[in-house]
């Protein structure tokens, strides 16, 4: 307890220059639980994907479309249970800054593959009924101020015109880390419109969702799918939804790798000024020391204060650090809730700060603790007046 109070006292002797250390810290590790965050934020779709899933298109090119009569051919494949089916829609709400997931979707199966998507019974049923019925995630309902019944109108960029929808359902997260920021409506009105306006589009998926009735059997699923369709005019690719969601992010790896460094960087940042303060105050106490010494007191007892004090300012800055991450981290979410749906504070974030926060005190009183420890008393004493 004394030395506990003796530490306190020592850290706050030069209140300014101790307070700017701690701001520093408290920054470096906000920064750094943000970057983090944005990364995991970035691979979420591809830590959601389901082991029990895998998702067929076109070899050539997502943006190649495969045709409706694949799905029967798929369904008697050996180790699939269910087939669906989903077209990206590409709409816009109102300008092009509301940005947000939509797609076309056969609701029965697709829903069936997707429980972590809940919907309410009556809701589901509702959305099934009607041709024109929609069903939006929570977060993207709140975002707009969407009611069950409203009028949902999205202009077509893939597919021209306003398209006039009935929000008949909003569906919640069976987990924290499932996706509540997208729009379905039903594969058939766009397709029904479609024969009317673009037959030659007609009758068309743009990914095909299977499910597995045992995840153990995805590559040999995968193979036998792929080789049904081999030499068609419209040849698939099938792979886990994991694999799936990774090809997104591989797009943008440099960004990723990019914050990654970014975040390791402030990191060291920090320790160069922590190690400097540290090194000044050791500095400012060598006279001091040297009279501990001459009392008796060990090296052991000298570096104990040393890397304690150290240790105290590195900590106090990382415990201040983490909980501002939380709210400043919610108004993140807030603010750019369009393109990282989930963005939630892992606790292996947390753990990492007060892992690196260690390190940066440890390794910033090292030298000053050595110095300390190597002084002579008499070179020691010369220091004082």
């Amino acid at each position: 307890m004394h030395f506990l109070k003796l530490l306190v006292r020592n850290s706050l002797r030069h209140r300014l220059r101790t307070g700017l250390t701690i701001l520093g810290i408290t920054i470096a590790i906000l920064a750094f639980g943000l970057l983090r965050t944005v990364v995991s934020a970035w691979y979420a779709g591809v830590n959601a994907s389901s082991a029990n899933r895998l998702i067929a298109r076109n070899a050539v090119s997502l943006t190649f479309s495969l045709p409706i009569s694949y799905r029967e051919r798929m369904q008697r494949v050996e180790g699939v249970k269910l087939v669906s089916y989903a077209n990206w829609f590409g709409g816009i709400y109102i300008s092009e800054k509301n940005f947000f997931p939509n797609f076309a979707i056969e609701p029965g199966s697709y829903l069936d593959l997707y429980p972590e998507f809940v919907l309410p019974l009556e809701q589901l049923r509702a959305f099934v009924a009607d041709r024109r019925g929609c069903v939006a995630g929570r977060k993207l309902a709140e975002r707009y101020g969407w009611k069950v019944g409203d009028i949902v109108t999205l202009k077509g960029t893939i597919y021209p015109g306003n398209w006039e929808f009935v929000l008949r359902g909003i569906y919640r997260g069976a987990e924290p880390s499932t996706d509540e920021g997208q729009f379905f409506f039903q594969w058939n009105y766009l397709n029904e419109t479609l024969k009317q306006t673009v037959a030659r589009r007609a009758d068309q998926a743009g990914v095909y969702i299977i499910g597995l009735k045992n995840p153990q059997t995805a590559a040999e699923t995968s193979l036998a799918i792929d080789a049904l369709f081999k030499n068609s005019l419209a040849e698939t690719l099938t792979e886990t939804e994991k694999a799936f969601q990774l090809n997104f992010v591989s797009m943008t790896e440099a960004i990723v790798i990019a914050i990654r460094i970014v975040s390791y960087v402030v990191i060291i940042i920090i320790l160069a000024v922590v190690a400097n303060t540290m090194a000044m105050t050791a500095r400012e106490r060598i006279g001091e020391y040297a009279i501990f010494k001459a009392m008796g007191f060990r090296n052991s007892h000298i570096a104990g204060m040393i890397f304690g004090e150290s240790l105290f300012i590195t900590m106090t800055g990382c415990a201040v650090g983490i909980l501002l991450t939380f709210p400043v981290a919610k108004e993140f979410a807030d603010e750019m809730g369009q393109f990282f749906p989930i963005f939630i504070i892992e606790r292996s974030t947390i753990y990492l700060d007060v892992a690196l926060s260690l390190l940066v005190g440890t390794v910033a009183g090292l030298f000053p603790a050595w110095r300390a420890t190597r002084i002579r008393i008499a070179d020691g004493l010369r220091r004082i007046g």
